[in-house]
C-alpha cells in the first residue's frame, strides 16, 4: 500500500488531455458501425434511479430485458440492470435473461454521506436481496480533505463485504475538478479493491466527460502495468446519443486496447441510450426499453 500511495500522483501539462481526446474523437467516426453499436449495447447497465421508482418499475425493466432476445433475435442483451436497493427483489424475481447481472447503487448513494456502519449494512442487505454488482460513491469529503487512508479503508471494507459481487466505485469526476485529482482517486480506488472505476452518479454536473474517461482509462492502464490486474471502466452520466457513446468506446479501444472491449471490463450506465443504439442498429426509430 505504501508503495502505491507514493506513486499515485501525476501532473498533466496544459492541453495534454484535451489534445489526446481530440485526436481519438477525430478518429472515432471509424467506429460508427453496427459492430460497435452492438458492442456498446452489450455493455450497458440499463439504469433507473428516479425518486419515483417503485417495484412496478423494477418488474418492467426485468421483463423487458428478459423478453429482449425474443423481440430482437441475434442482438446482444444489455450487461446488467442497475436500480436502487428497494427494487432489487422485483428485478430479481422477474429477470429471466441469462448472463444479465443485477446491480444496485449502495452505501449512501449518491452523496456517500451517511454513517459507515450504515454503508456496510446496506451493502450486506443488497447482496442478501440478490444484487451481484454494487455501485458505491467515493467518499469525496475524505478524499478532498486529504484523508486518503480513510478513503482506502472504506472502499476495502466494502469490497470485503461484497464477497463475490463486483464493486464499482464512482469517482464523481465533476466534483474532483482537476485531472490530477481524477488520476489519484482512480488509483486509490483500484488499490483499495475496486473491480470497476466509474465516472459519475449522473446526479450532478458535469457528469461523464471524454476527458475524465481518458484520464481514468490511462490510470487503469498504468495500474495494470504495475500490478498485472485488469480493472474495469464504467462511463455514466449524460450519455444518451449513439454519437456520444462511440467516443467512449474509442477511448477505451485506444487507451486500453481491444482486451477491454467487452462487458466484463467495460460498462456504460444509461437509460435512453439503449433505445438510441437499437434505432441506429435497426435503421429506424425503436422505443423498446
Amino acid at each position: 500500500m505504501k508503495w502505491l500511495l507514493g506513486n499515485v500522483d501525476r501532473e498533466f501539462p496544459e492541453g495534454e488531455v484535451e489534445q489526446a481526446v481530440a485526436a481519438i474523437v477525430e478518429k472515432s467516426g471509424e467506429l460508427k458501425s453496427r459492430e460497435f453499436y452492438e458492442l456498446a449495447l452489450s455493455c450497458i447497465d440499463l439504469t433507473t434511479l428516479n425518486s419515483t421508482d417503485n417495484h412496478i418499475q423494477g418488474e418492467k425493466f426485468a421483463t423487458k430485458v428478459s423478453e429482449f432476445p425474443d423481440e430482437f433475435p441475434g442482438l446482444p442483451n444489455v450487461a446488467a440492470i442497475c436500480v436502487y436497493p428497494t427494487l432489487i427483489e422485483s428485478v430479481r424475481n422477474n429477470l429471466r435473461a441469462p448472463g444479465v447481472k443485477l446491480a444496485s447503487v449502495c452505501a449512501g448513494f449518491p452523496s456517500s454521506q451517511t454513517f459507515f456502519d450504515v454503508k456496510v449494512m446496506e451493502t450486506q442487505m443488497c447482496i442478501a436481496k440478490g444484487a451481484t454488482e454494487i455501485d458505491i460513491v467515493l467518499n469525496l469529503g475524505n478524499f478532498l480533505s486529504g484523508d486518503f487512508p480513510a478513503v482506502i479503508q472504506e472502499i476495502s471494507i466494502l469490497k470485503r463485504t461484497c464477497g463475490e459481487a463486483h464493486l464499482k466505485v464512482i469517482l464523481e469526476t465533476g466534483a474532483l475538478k482537476s485531472y490530477e485529482k481524477i488520476w489519484k482517486a482512480s488509483f486509490l480506488a483500484m488499490q483499495a479493491g475496486a473491480d470497476f472505476i466509474k465516472t459519475s452518479t449522473g446526479k450532478s454536473e458535469p457528469a461523464a466527460t471524454p476527458e475524465a474517461a481518458w484520464v481514468m482509462c490511462s490510470a487503469i492502464k498504468d495500474y495494470y502495468e504495475k500490478t498485472h490486474k485488469k480493472i474495469g471502466f464504467k462511463a455514466a452520466g449524460g450519455i444518451v446519443e449513439t454519437s456520444d457513446v462511440i467516443k467512449y468506446v474509442a477511448i477505451v479501444k485506444e487507451v486500453l486496447g481491444d482486451e477491454w472491449l467487452n462487458n466484463k471490463l467495460f460498462r456504460i450506465g444509461a437509460s435512453r441510450l439503449a433505445n438510441n443504439l437499437l434505432s441506429s442498429i435497426k435503421g429506424e426509430s425503436v422505443v423498446y426499453f
